[in-house]
């Protein structure tokens, strides 16, 4: 079974930087794609960022150049990294794994909630 556990979440005044971590119950390198992605309320759950078993990251556009994702492969752990962070981006943070099951995201954690603001 695969567990994916989100945490770091809080409220956090806008500009302020929050760090989201992502354990996973099982090893991580040879996860095809793994990514963090955002609920705000009322909306669809979008792309915030992804990272490839390779290192090789995509950002939304609107967090580029603030936005950090990262993983460390020895500790079955990614990270997100936010800085500078706006009102608009409060939200419910899923992290997911991608493992070729089903042509998408195919675990996802329960969420880690970010306030933020204004």
């Amino acid at each position: 079974q695969v567990q994916l556990v989100e945490s770091g979440g809080g409220l956090v005044q806008a500009r302020g930087s929050l760090r989201l971590s992502c354990e996973a119950s099982g090893r991580i390198i040879n996860i095809i794609r793994m990514g963090w992605y955002r609920q705000a309320p009322g909306k669809q759950r979008e792309l915030v960022a992804l990272i490839t078993s390779l290192g090789r990251t995509n950002y939304a556009d609107s967090g580029k150049g603030r936005i950090t994702i990262s993983r460390d492969n020895a500790k079955n752990m990614v990270y997100l990294q936010m800085n500078s962070l706006k009102p608009e981006g409060t939200g419910v943070y899923y992290c997911a794994e991608d493992r070729g099951d089903s042509g998408g995201m195919d675990y996802w954690g329960k969420g880690t909630l970010v306030t933020v603001s204004s």
